[in-house]
């Protein structure tokens, strides 16, 4: 292992990064599982707490964990040079990402907000082929418009409101759906020189400083001795699984494949969605359930059997325990 702020110069992009193993598609189902839970657990969880409060508790539990986790295994801090980017990566993936998401959801419904979802692949391809990140085309292109449509299919957009306060929250909504694309794809190059652990939890770090003030009023107005223990599980539950573990699980993910195959899996939430309302609240499915997986199980078939064509790297410089 490197000492503290050296690195050992690694080839940037890891053979894996090719097509994804079984191992990185099984993971990237893992990541979408524990996303679909925060859906579910923060149902019951903002019955009790305000929305903001929900999104410092996140960050208050999942950053110090993932800065240990990364000191432990890498044992390096980024250049300051990189410090500029993570920063970038915390306020769009961990700051904006949630805080748009919270308040789009404040004007609009979940299912607007559900049938707005399906964007994330189509903006980070674009955002990738604009930034010169990853070409994307081809097979794997029409991947990501099959299962975008699979998800359209069991989310039904002509259940999208159009109401004008609802307006306001879709845009909303797109916008968060925008930032976190953009934070899938900027990780990429990032990946090439600062250990994965590393920069997820630096990400946090930097999420962190600017989630917290925002937070900080509701935090301080919260009646904690209040909960009841199933909400107080809730919020540990979200801290640790939804986002401590599937953000770094995620991140591994988007070193060995890429931003378009990682964003594509997004379109497994309201499958996943469906079968827990299914095995849970007893609710059949119809025919557009059907439909609609086999698009999304066609389509991340496609994406995940197309070789990633990225743009050519600079040389890395990142630990030998980035693996």
């Amino acid at each position: 292992m490197s000492e503290p702020g050296r690195a050992t110069l690694l080839p940037a992009n890891p053979p894996a990064a090719a097509t994804p193993a079984l191992r990185v598609l099984s993971a990237l189902f893992l990541v979408q599982l524990c996303f679909s839970s925060l859906h579910v657990v923060g149902k019951l969880v903002l019955a009790h707490l305000p929305p903001l409060a929900l999104a410092g508790t996140r960050v208050l539990i999942a950053t110090p964990i993932l800065l240990a986790l990364a000191w432990r295994h890498d044992r390096c801090v980024p250049a300051r040079a990189d410090w500029p980017r993570l920063a970038l990566l915390g306020a769009l993936g961990i700051f904006v990402n949630q805080t748009l998401f919270l308040f789009g959801l404040s004007f609009t419904s979940a299912t607007s907000a559900g049938v707005l979802m399906p964007s994330i692949p189509v903006f980070t391809a674009g955002a990738a082929a604009l930034l010169g990140i990853e070409r994307v085309a081809g097979a794997r292109l029409a991947g990501i418009a099959l299962a975008a449509a699979g998800a359209l299919v069991l989310l039904d957009p002509t259940r999208l409101d159009t109401s004008s306060r609802a307006t306001l929250g879709n845009l909303l909504v797109l916008s968060n759906c925008l930032s976190y694309a953009l934070f899938l794809v900027l990780q990429r190059p990032l990946l090439a020189r600062v250990p994965w652990r590393t920069l997820i939890a630096w990400s946090f770090l930097f999420g962190s400083l600017l989630t917290l003030p925002a937070a900080a009023p509701a935090l301080a107005a919260a009646d904690w001795r209040a909960l009841p223990a199933s909400a107080l599980g809730g919020i540990l539950w979200i801290g640790l699984v939804p986002t401590a573990f599937a953000f770094a699980l995620n991140t591994w993910a988007v070193r060995r494949s890429s931003p378009a195959v990682v964003a594509a899996f997004t379109t497994l939430q309201p499958v996943l969605t469906t079968g827990l309302a299914f095995a849970l609240l007893g609710e059949r499915p119809g025919w557009q359930h059907a439909a609609g997986f086999v698009l999304i199980v066609a389509g991340l078939a496609l994406v995940a059997s197309t070789r990633t064509r990225s743009a050519p790297p600079g040389p890395a410089s990142i630990t030998p325990s980035d693996r």
